[in-house]
């Protein structure tokens, strides 16, 4: 089993995805050689998608990790980020299981009609594994670290059923929806606070994305101009000379470029799918709505969410500094920001005041979320190789509020799985009737 695993990890979502997506075209009656370039303009833009991630890999985090020594931040929890965490995840008995065990569930869901969703993004179960490693290391009980795995597994996928219909509108794909195990756990804090923004008059009646912004102060508010100032700031804090600073210009200006570019090439694959996937469903399914449940990655095409996400750099760092009781230094995870906040940009449809505020809340609750999973993700850590005895580490990655309370809830045996189960249940009929209106 760890072997299979293993191999069908080592695909990458480059290959991967696009196998799967070959087979579902077919499946839908789209024939060979137009599921075949589907499949294959997917994965052409996941390359060119991940080039544009490892920019921000090799640009942004020697700034971030050069702002942190520059500001001398005296926290003593190393954020590993999410690969890490992944790695963390797969490496346990959980992790070795997850994929079949969350593959089954999803297919007996949408059976019974608890779900519409089809998670084929199997690199994301690590979410849902690590869950149940650290219900499996606390209670030393197997079963019930797999249960709360599968718990959150179906956590996500109400999410993204929840969410699917907003997602479609605002990507311009339909029948796709996002249960990726971090972007689907923020849903709940970002649809309550776009509640609550109807109720405060100045957010209530602010329709500011990226066009009004434009519209309001020209060039001033186009993607490129906002990469320079952007790029200008993260740059004096990281105290670059004139040549540093100009490259890291140049490159957040190419990830503000590229990322909405890249993504566009995904959309390109997935449009004919999505048009193939209605007439199947509509024919074989009497109309019945069902979703290809994709990674958050397709939604960092837009540009709310790639400028609020590099904004959020220097926030987040701040707030790392002065919130009471955190004691997590963000580090690997920080360069990618955009992925904690791109269901805000898809639920406050794009605004750009909503989504950094929303943000910044959220990177609130991460960095204490990340806190309090320390012990058991060093734990793990060094029991899977990837820390060291008397390292304390963490991710951002671990911020995730639906681990955390399954975690809790699974810590204490086989009652507070029961009631994880118990509270399942309403849920999905709720989701059954109630979703975002596009």
């Amino acid at each position: 089993m760890e072997n299979v695993l293993q191999y069908i990890l080592g695909l990458g979502s480059t290959v991967f995805v696009p196998i799967v997506l070959f087979i579902i075209g077919l499946i839908f009656g789209q024939g060979f050689f137009k599921s075949l370039k589907s499949g294959i303009t997917v994965g052409v833009g996941f390359i060119g998608f991940n080039l544009a991630v490892g920019l921000i890999s090799s640009a942004l985090s020697p700034a971030v990790q050069l702002i942190v020594e520059r500001f001398g931040f005296n926290l003593t929890v190393i954020d590993l980020g999410s690969g890490a965490g992944a790695g963390v995840a797969f490496s346990t008995m959980v992790g070795a299981l997850i994929i079949p065990a969350v593959f089954l569930l999803n297919i007996v869901l949408i059976v019974i009609g608890a779900t519409k969703t089809m998670n084929i993004d199997i690199f994301n179960y690590s979410h849902y594994a690590f869950s149940g490693a650290v219900v499996h290391n606390i209670t030393g009980s197997l079963p019930l670290g797999m249960a709360c795995a599968l718990i959150q597994a179906t956590w996500s996928l109400l999410s993204a059923d929840y969410t699917a219909k907003r997602v479609q509108n605002e990507l311009g794909v339909e029948a796709i929806s996002i249960p990726q195990g971090y972007a689907s756990s923020s849903v709940p804090l970002f649809a309550i606070l776009d509640k609550l923004y109807d109720h405060i008059p100045a957010l209530k009646n602010s329709t500011l994305d990226i066009k009004g912004l434009q519209s309001k102060i020209g060039m001033m508010g186009d993607p490129v101009i906002i990469g320079v100032a952007l790029g200008i700031i993260i740059g004096l804090l990281a105290g670059y000379n004139f040549q540093q600073l100009a490259s890291l210009v140049m490159n957040v200006c190419a990830i503000l470029v590229l990322f909405p570019r890249m993504i566009k090439i995904i959309v390109e694959g997935l449009l004919p799918l999505s048009e193939s996937a209605k007439t199947f469903f509509g024919k074989h399914f009497s109309g019945k709505d069902l979703y290809i449940g994709l990674d958050s990655a397709i939604t960092l095409g837009h540009p709310t969410t790639v400028i609020i996400g590099t904004l959020l750099i220097p926030i987040t760092l701040i707030l790392a500094a002065i919130l009471p009781g955190n004691k997590v230094l963000p580090l690997a995870d920080l360069a990618f920001a955009a992925f904690f906040l791109c269901m805000a940009t898809i639920i406050h449809k794009g605004n750009i005041l909503k989504t950094l505020i929303s943000g910044t809340i959220n990177m609130i609750g991460i960095l204490y979320l990340a806190t309090w999973f320390a012990p058991q993700f060093t734990d793990l850590a060094i029991k899977g190789g990837l820390a060291e005895t008397g390292q304390s580490v963490s991710a951002l990655w671990a911020g995730n509020v639906f681990m955390a309370i399954i975690a809790k809830f699974g810590s204490f045996g086989i009652l507070g799985v029961g009631l994880l189960i118990l509270a399942t249940i309403p849920v999905i009929l709720w989701v059954r009737k109630h979703s975002l209106k596009d």
